[in-house]
Formats: C-alpha cells, sequence, structure tokens
C-alpha cells in the first residue's frame, strides 16, 4: 500500500491507497491478495502470507546534495513506508518467499542488494528515451534475456509494454541481473542469480491485457503454492 502522511486525501488523515488492479490481477491467477498496511514488526506481518508483491508506488528522493533541475519533480515516498517496504522485503528474502517487484518494488529490490538507481533517466541518461508515458496507449518495446528466468516465464517476446516512470534501476545489485531491457538500453527487468522466484519488472503488468502478464502472476502464484505445498 501506498502511505499519504501530507494530508492529500483529508487534512489531518493518513491513508493508505493502491491500485485495485494489482489485487484483481493476484486474484485472476489463483491467488488470495493480501494487504499489509506498514505496521512495527515487518517479519511478523509476513506469517500470514506465502508471496510478496511489492507494487509501484511513490520516487526514492536523490541523494543529498546532488542537484537537478526545478523542472523535475520527486514525489518522495515517505520515510515511515520506505522503512516498513524494506524490512518487509529483508525479511521476505530471508524466509526465502517468493518475491516479485512491480516499477517501485523493482527497484526497492536493486536497492536491498546494493544496487543504485537513475533518479531522473532525463538528467542522469541523456540521450535516453523518455519512460514517462501515457498510462493508456504509451508504449515500448522490451528485450527478453535469453535463457533467464523471466524468459521461461513469460517468453523472450513478451510484446509492447506500459511505462510510467522517470526513475529506473542503474544497477541491478550483488546477485542480481538485468534480465530484460527497453531499445535505449535501460533495465526493464531484474532477476535472482540463484535459486527462488525473486524478479522484478519495471513496468505494469497489472494494466496490460496480454498473456505475458498473466503469466508472471500465475507464475508467482504458483511459486507460492510450491513453497507452502498448498494446491496450485
Amino acid at each position: 500500500m501506498c502511505l499519504d502522511e501530507r494530508g492529500r486525501w483529508r487534512a489531518g488523515r493518513e491513508y493508505l491507497y493502491a491500485d485495485l488492479a494489482t489485487a484483481r490481477a493476484v486474484e485472476k491467477a489463483g491467488g488470495v491478495p493480501v494487504v499489509l498496511p506498514p505496521q512495527g514488526d515487518a517479519a511478523a506481518a509476513l506469517e500470514r502470507i506465502d508471496a510478496l508483491l511489492l507494487p509501484g508506488g511513490d520516487d526514492f528522493p536523490p541523494p543529498p546534495g546532488k542537484p537537478y533541475p526545478d523542472t523535475v519533480r520527486f514525489d518522495a515516498v515517505p520515510e515511515a513506508q520506505h522503512r516498513f517496504d524494506a524490512a518487509l522485503l529483508a525479511a521476505a528474502l530471508q524466509r526465502g518467499l517468493p518475491v516479485l517487484g512491480i516499477c517501485y518494488g523493482a527497484q526497492l529490490l536493486a536497492l536491498h542488494h546494493g544496487g543504485s538507481l537513475y533518479h531522473d533517466i532525463a538528467t542522469d541518461l541523456p540521450g535516453a528515451n523518455s519512460h514517462q508515458l501515457g498510462e493508456a496507449d504509451g508504449r515500448h518495446a522490451v528485450t527478453i534475456e535469453p535463457g533467464s528466468h523471466l524468459a521461461t516465464l513469460v517468453g523472450e517476446a513478451p510484446g509492447a509494454v506500459n511505462s510510467l516512470h522517470h526513475q529506473a534501476i542503474a544497477d541491478p545489485g550483488h546477485g542480481m541481473r538485468g534480465s530484460a531491457h527497453a531499445p535505449d538500453g535501460v533495465i526493464e527487468a531484474l532477476e535472482s542469480l540463484g535459486p527462488g522466484f525473486c524478479l522484478g519488472v519495471q513496468w505494469h503488468p497489472e494494466k496490460l491485457e496480454a498473456p505475458a502478464s498473466d503469466a508472471l502472476f500465475r507464475a508467482l502464484v504458483a511459486a507460492a503454492a510450491d513453497a507452502t505445498g498448498r494446491p496450485g
């Protein structure tokens, strides 16, 4: 869940919000979506779930002292949410739960593994294409690395993907690799080099009516079932 602690919904209150499309995609794949609000004990919150999905969210703030043009707008993730999400991810990986990150979630995966981000693609990666496209029809091609875990799940040619971000993964981190790229070379997916289900995609499969999107969520639910011995 995304946290609003700035009174954007109603002054003086904190609210949680999320795109219902994510829960619907999990349900369509045969899973039961369970929402985890920020709370004190991230590890305890994981006791009732079989896999972790980290959805899209707000921006990661750039390092202090690094200048960006005045035209660049950062909608920074609240620190309380960042702390909880990071603790939740660390606990899930320690337990060996299947993990899928989407957009913000994929970037958090990279940061957890010691990687880094382009905090604004246009500024940090001159010459790259725009990746903050229209939600309704903004699409670009993506190339999936042959032999990657992602390729086994959705194929090497999943079709065009949506693109709603101005931040991107620069370095996927230790034990991770980029497993999909946009035509300009920007990393569009990352995955663990080790066993298990641990991957992230920069696009939003929950918003795409496509076989590859359905396959990705089905694979997450199947991995959860395999990890727990429950029927898939």
